[in-house]
């Protein structure tokens, strides 16, 4: 009963609290024990449970409300706002696009001859948004790589990441060694791919370098402008036809799709389109005569220390390069991968000064001398100034009387005497009296005059490009009135007149505007544009495009005149009338021939040296000009050369 009672008496004396829950008694009592024991510890902080605030709970409920509020629309954005995006993306993770490659065209000679091979090599690729994700993963896979390379690991990672494209080549042209070690491993490296590639082999490359060109490694702008053409190992043509043709000899990959799971598998395999090879191209070259060029005037010019030569050769019906050889030359497979660095660094050091880079053929301008003669010529007819069979009385020199002092005069200087001599002989036997007296007059006879001596040359070409299919071509500059005026504040002289008739003073011209000029004198009147391309092929050799000749000017000068200006050249040869002829080395030939010699007074006993020949005289069908620039002292530099060249030529011909 005490105990029942006790018990009730507990219960009667619960403490009710705001929260409705009662405190038993004996938690009081442990409440009360808590707080003396405190107490005796000497604590001067009071401890009591206290329940949770409502606010609280209302605090906590609300911000989870809103976490998931901002959950809901953080997942609205992805998916709806940006869900096409990231579907983008995955099917990029999904579906990968590699090149299936192919080769860029060749290039032959007229004979199909091929002179450009396609040589296989191969590439490390690293592509970044397929290296793996976890650091320590990449860190391993960039190690290995760098450890078979013998690459500074640090200075890959650096090429990798400052990389703005997403391909990055690692190594070109992996050793027989590393290309096997990859391959057992490619499968370990994920990131990274071994890429066939094709580089350039060039036969014979020091004799074709100034017209073939060569290739280079892409740049980085280039591989992103064309992405569908290009891989970021390939080589773009950078001179010569290699460059001008740039857009007809690259290849054309196909694609390959390839579909991943989840994890990187292959699933499967799609060629969405079929690689295509570059088309190849043909040239006018005679590559056989481009040797024998080569050869000859490389001999000579070393021989008598010149500092560089150039030889064109032209078919005078079609305006087609048979030969372009530029001095000194150099060898174009070292522009590919894996030639001898040292030997490429030599070479762009250029030590001695000669510039073997440089195309003289196009891009030199030169002081012609009386190599402008057959076209003063073709002007004064044209212009009527004066009868081809009319005689003028060289004595070796004239005296151009002074203005403004009676008693001064200045006198022009022939290289000889040449007695009376009418426009053919004058031509045969290049008198400079001759041709000052109708460039600028004297006596009683008339002369062109500067402005029609440059309306001529212009309608030869002598003042334009002749837009020859190689790039770097310059045009040629014929001084005049004015340009002296604003450039030298100087008026002009007659003396001025007189040089220019002469090819001396001002003038620059290229030895390719004075064979393309030449040629409109061997066929009778027509100017061509000349072209190293004959015709664009398929891989199997069928015709795709035809380069047929381009007139640039015809009819400018009566055939008639032509007719007069072409005997003359051909007495330079026989002589017949011309005691004095200066071309009568080259009568012994196997075919019948004209020519012009020329030889430009540069000052200091120096001299550029020239001469340009057609033949066959009746049936033209090659031009040559041949020029070694300055030779010391007066001498026939070029006149041997042409003549062996042309003595095989015509030989090979009939064999």
């Amino acid at each position: 009963m005490l105990g029942f009672l006790s018990s009730k008496g507990f219960r009667a004396s619960r403490v009710q609290t705001a929260f409705k829950e009662a405190i038993e008694p004996h938690e009081v009592l442990l409440d009360s024990l808590a707080q003396k024991q405190e107490r005796q510890a000497g604590l001067s902080e009071k401890k009591l449970e206290v329940p949770l605030l409502r606010k609280i709970l209302q605090g906590f409920f609300i911000s989870c409300f809103l976490i998931i509020l901002l959950l809901f629309f953080k997942t609205f954005h992805l998916q709806v706002a940006e869900g096409k995006d990231f579907l983008q993306q995955a099917a990029q993770n999904k579906f990968i696009i590699h090149q299936i490659q192919s080769e860029r065209g060749v290039i032959y000679d007229k004979n199909l001859k091929q002179l450009v091979l396609n040589k296989s090599t191969f590439d490390l690729i690293c592509e970044k948004d397929n290296l793996p994700p976890l650091s320590a993963e990449k860190e391993r896979t960039l190690r290995e790589v760098a450890d078979i390379l013998g690459n500074d690991l640090e200075t890959m990672k650096e090429e990798i990441e400052e990389a703005k494209s997403l391909q990055v080549l690692i190594a070109e042209n992996l050793s027989h060694q590393q290309l096997i070690l990859f391959e057992t491993k490619i499968d370990e490296l994920p990131g990274f791919q071994i890429k066939s590639n094709v580089i350039r082999d060039y036969e014979d490359g020091e004799y074709f370098s100034h017209l073939i060109g060569y290739t280079g490694k892409i740049k980085s702008e280039e591989f992103e402008a064309a992405p569908d053409f290009y891989s970021i190992s390939d080589y773009v043509g950078r001179s010569g036809i290699e460059n001008f043709y740039e857009d007809v000899l690259r290849k054309n990959p196909g694609k390959l799709r390839i579909e991943r799971d989840a994890v990187g598998n292959v699933i499967a395999k799609e060629v969405i389109s079929l690689p295509e090879s570059g088309k190849s191209l043909v040239l006018w070259l005679d590559s056989d005569l481009q040797k024998k060029i080569k050869e000859e005037l490389e001999s000579k010019y070393k021989e008598i220390g010149a500092k560089g030569a150039v030889a064109i050769a032209m078919d005078p019906k079609t305006g087609g390069i048979l030969s372009l050889v530029s001095l000194p030359s150099f060898d174009n497979n070292l522009f590919q991968k894996g030639a001898d660095p040292t030997a490429l660094q030599k070479l762009l050091e250029d030590p001695k000064g000669l510039n073997p880079l440089f195309n003289r053929a196009i891009s030199g301008r030169y002081l012609t001398g009386s190599t402008i003669k057959p076209l003063i010529a073709s002007a004064a007819l044209e212009e009527k100034i004066i009868n081809p069979e009319k005689d003028i009385n060289c004595q070796g020199f004239i005296s151009i009387p002074n203005p403004w002092d009676p008693n001064a005069s200045t006198t022009k200087r022939d290289w000889t005497v040449h007695g009376l001599t009418d426009m053919k002989k004058a031509i045969a036997e290049s008198c400079d009296v001759y041709f000052y007296t109708i460039g600028g007059g004297f006596g009683d006879q008339d002369g062109l005059g500067p402005t029609n001596i440059k309306k001529y040359l212009d309608l030869f070409g002598w003042d334009d490009k002749t837009g020859i299919d190689l790039p770097g071509e310059i045009k040629g500059f014929v001084p005049d009135i004015e340009w002296k005026k604003s450039t030298w504040g100087q008026n002009w002289w007659d003396g001025d007149t007189y040089n220019l008739a002469i090819g001396q003073g001002f003038l620059q011209i290229t030895p390719l505007e004075v064979v393309t000029s030449i040629g409109a004198i061997a066929n009778g009147g027509i100017l061509y544009q000349p072209q190293a391309v004959k015709e664009i092929i398929d891989e199997e050799k069928n015709v795709v495009e035809e380069m047929t000749p381009r007139v640039i000017r015809e009819n400018f000068i009566d055939p008639e005149n032509i007719q007069i200006v072409r005997e003359g050249m051909r007495q330079a040869v026989t002589g017949v009338n011309s005691p004095q002829a200066s071309s009568i080395t080259l009568n012994s030939l196997p075919v019948a021939v004209a020519a012009k010699t020329g030889t430009a007074e540069l000052g200091n006993d120096r001299y550029h040296n020239w001469v340009t020949v057609f033949a066959p005289y009746d049936d033209p069908q090659i031009v040559l000009t041949v020029m070694v620039e300055d030779v010391k002292g007066v001498q026939a530099a070029v006149l041997p050369v042409a003549k062996s060249i042309l003595e095989w030529y015509f030989t090979k011909t009939e064999n």
